[in-house]
């Protein structure tokens, strides 16, 4: 396990379990000396995080969910100043937006799955009235009955995607081009990367192997977006996957990142420091002397 991880989320995500105080505990406890917590479109459990902070440099993050040509993607922000107030702004312009596409998530998905599900104990259970599709998820595999629909096999103990089932589910079900996707007005990926920049940070593509699916011509368009580096190391990249996007920083002058994208429950088998680096992490660290993080204050 790695002690550097640099896409780690707290509560303050929809989809997180622990605390930011939670997180420093786990970290400090499996001995992490560099991590980054990276909520979704949110910064509030920064300020948490760096508080709760002894042993392990925290560094001040973000994960904003942005458009390009079309498709969904997410820039992580470092060392950004969380006092802006346009963090803010995308923060409850995007809960507003979920807040209104919770009940049509619900229906979209009886109309795909033809499950007849509970709405109002998902929404009576839904935080800050934000459904989402690992809630779902959950409340369905969880269903005494689950056994009886066959689209749920894959999901339940012993089968394909059971690894991960809520958000396998999630990626199935509700994600972009799914049948209960509904769409939510993000950030394009110039204007998230203009707003980390104003920050004073440095914006970086989360996890490219999950988002592209191998489109290395949508890459290198991105790529002459101004951003500053690849998260190359990831939970979710094999081997070849990670050797790739580190050719492609190179070749582009982009810093290289890793993350594991932790989340706790609704992702179980991403461990903290779970990214498969194929450096040191003294190499891992050294690499964060090529951006502005290395010379902001991080605790």
């Amino acid at each position: 396990m790695s002690r550097v991880d640099l896409h780690i989320h707290t509560k303050f995500s929809d989809d997180g379990e622990f605390s930011p105080e939670e997180i420093i505990r786990q970290c400090e406890a499996c001995g992490m000396e560099w991590i980054a917590v990276t909520d979704h479109n949110c910064v509030r459990g920064v300020a948490e995080a760096l508080k709760a902070a002894v042993k392990v440099r925290v560094i001040r993050g973000v994960e904003l969910d942005c458009v390009y040509r079309g498709q969904n993607f997410h820039l992580l922000g470092y060392g950004i100043d969380v006092n802006r107030e346009e963090f803010a702004a995308v923060e409850q312009d995007i809960l507003q937006q979920e807040r209104r596409a919770a009940e049509e998530k619900i229906r979209l998905f009886r109309q795909a799955a033809g499950i007849v599900v509970d709405a109002d104990e998902i929404l009576a259970g839904a935080d800050n009235g934000v459904v989402t599709g690992e809630q779902i998820a959950e409340h369905v595999l969880k269903r005494g009955d689950a056994d009886r629909y066959e689209i749920l096999a894959p999901y339940l103990p012993g089968g394909e995607k059971s690894d991960m089932p809520n958000v396998r589910f999630y990626w199935d079900f509700f994600a972009k081009g799914k049948p209960a996707y509904v769409e939510i007005s993000y950030l394009s990926l110039p204007d998230a990367a203009a707003l980390i920049h104003s920050a004073g940070g440095a914006a970086v593509l989360a996890h490219p192997g999950q988002n592209l699916g191998g489109d290395d011509e949508l890459l290198d368009q991105i790529t002459e977006e101004k951003i500053d580096g690849i998260e190359v190391f990831s939970s979710y990249h094999s081997r070849e996957q990670a050797l790739h996007y580190m050719e492609a920083a190179e070749q582009k002058g982009l810093f290289v990142t890793c993350g594991s994208d932790f989340h706790g429950k609704n992702k179980p088998n991403i461990v903290l420091g779970g990214h498969n680096a194929l450096w040191s992490d003294e190499r891992l660290t050294s690499e964060l002397k090529k951006c502005s993080l290395w010379k902001l204050p991080v605790l």
